[in-house]
């Protein structure tokens, strides 16, 4: 199988370290707030691509994390009067009543940062005694940019390119203005863990590295996440956790483009986007939303219009039909289902083309063999695709 690597900029065969063994790390979402629907489409084009490793008969260790505590999280906390736990824990079930409409299944495990204190404390001490970190007056922790030669590779800028419009914020006590908090010492009333150099919380990036390193082991074989997170995140990810290791630490990099509207990309910050129970609210179905997902390749930007999602969901429920009406009756004609199963396996193959497989999906309803090879095939697509097309058809 290739999948592109923003690393190298090349498609690359995904080979993993441990032979039939996959171990991968997904960026989870920051529980402040609801996802939207720009945040699900990775989450389900990384849970495509898990359940394909599988298809193929491969083991996966499938990492993705919440972030459950955050400057946003406490933002979020102190504007609704309460506490960052009862915020993530919220935000955490309602991720997971979306993921349940979207036919998303749970990874291998879902780590909170908050429950992986110990892992993160000493990944920064280790950076600190090797002078790749340093202790600000005011408590806080940062990791010194300059220091780690290959920073940037990932984002394919040199460091210089990339100073040049950074900037150093008003309560900030960096030595460089690209070096990174790794831990933020707590302010009057902020929830905190103990530390050697400060009471306080850990920054976002080594939070990742952290929890990945702590179920994945030193080697991790592909590193997941919307285009977005390449940088900083990524790239910063990438200089801490190469400094703690003292060798490479992932070969691939996989990133989703993302979802646009008229407006732009889909944002948070901007106060306005769609969550998929408001699509529910609306009388969408969210595996049309998935379905619309599908229907195009991950790394190209994919616009959301209400006309868009509509097309989608007509042919998402006309797909159903025609399932609906194939007779369960005869014996599977082997030769048949073997052609069209490796016609789906060439397009995932050549770097996740779920459009492509959607397409060899409609290929078989057209094809000249019986009912029951094409519902065995449809059944055998739909362990990747998710998009519970027996299911829904016999609903009908």
């Amino acid at each position: 199988m290739r999948i592109y690597n923003t690393l190298t900029r090349e498609k690359e065969e995904l080979i993993p370290q441990e032979e039939g063994h996959f171990k991968i790390y997904a960026c989870g979402p920051t529980v402040y707030n609801y996802i939207h629907i720009g945040n699900a489409r990775p989450i389900c084009v990384f849970e495509v691509l898990r359940r394909y490793l599988e298809y193929r008969g491969n083991k996966v260790t499938f990492v993705q994390n919440f972030t459950d505590i955050d400057d946003k999280i406490i933002k979020k906390a102190n504007e609704e009067g309460t506490d960052y736990l009862t915020v993530s824990k919220k935000y955490i079930e309602e991720y997971w009543k979306d993921a349940d409409g979207l036919n998303v299944g749970h990874a291998t495990v879902h780590p909170l940062a908050t429950e992986n204190m110990d892992e993160i404390i000493h990944i920064i001490a280790d950076l600190l005694e090797k002078g790749y970190a340093y202790v600000a007056e005011n408590g806080d922790v940062y990791f010194r940019t300059k220091k780690f030669d290959e920073y940037g590779k990932l984002s394919h800028q040199p460091l210089d390119d990339l100073q040049s419009g950074a900037r150093i914020s008003v309560g900030e006590m960096k030595e460089d203005a690209m070096d990174f908090a790794v831990w933020k010492a707590a302010k009057e009333g902020e929830p905190y863990w103990e530390a050697p150099w400060s009471k306080g919380r850990p920054g976002w990036h080594i939070e990742c590295s952290g929890i990945s390193m702590k179920y994945n082991g030193e080697y991790l074989d592909l590193h997941c996440g919307g285009v977005d997170n390449a940088f900083p995140h990524h790239t910063n990810e990438i200089a801490q956790s190469e400094s703690y290791l003292g060798h490479p630490w992932c070969p691939h990099w996989c990133h989703v483009a993302h979802l646009n509207t008229d407006h732009g990309k889909m944002s948070k910050s901007k106060g306005e986007f769609l969550t998929v129970s408001l699509l529910e609210e609306k009388g969408y179905d969210p595996l049309a939303y998935r379905f619309f997902c599908l229907q195009s390749h991950y790394r190209k930007s994919l616009v959301f219009t209400w006309e868009n999602l509509d097309n989608a969901t007509v042919a998402y429920n006309k797909l159903l039909a025609r399932i609906a009406a194939l007779k369960d009756e005869g014996d599977v004609e082997q030769a048949a289902f073997d052609e069209y199963k490796a016609k789906f396996m060439a397009a995932m193959d050549n770097d996740l083309n779920t459009s492509m497989a959607v397409t060899v999906l409609y290929d078989v309803l057209k094809a000249k063999t019986n009912d029951k090879t094409k519902l065995a095939l449809l059944d055998s697509f739909d362990t990747v695709l998710g998009l519970k097309l027996l299911e829904k058809a016999a609903e009908l």
